[in-house]
C-alpha cells in the first residue's frame, strides 16, 4: 500500500522516533510503513490520520 507518511512526517520536522512515540508504536513500525513493507492495522491507520488531520484515503492508497 502506498503511503504519504514519510512526506507528512518530514513536513512537520519529526523524526521516525518522534512519530512512533506519538503513535505508541516502535520506530521500526514507522519505518516499515514508510517503506511499504507493512500495512498498518485499521486502528493505527485511523490514529495516523487523526494525528495529521487528514482522511485515511489521503494518506494511504492501494
Amino acid at each position: 500500500m502506498k503511503s504519504r507518511v514519510r512526506e507528512l512526517r518530514e513536513k512537520r520536522g519529526w523524526s521516525q522516533a518522534e512519530l512512533a512515540e506519538q503513535l505508541d508504536v516502535s520506530r521500526q513500525t514507522v519505518n516499515a510503513i514508510e517503506t511499504e513493507k507493512y500495512d498498518p492495522s485499521l486502528p493505527l491507520a485511523f490514529k495516523i490520520a487523526r494525528l495529521f488531520g487528514l482522511r485515511i484515503e489521503t494518506i494511504f492508497e492501494d
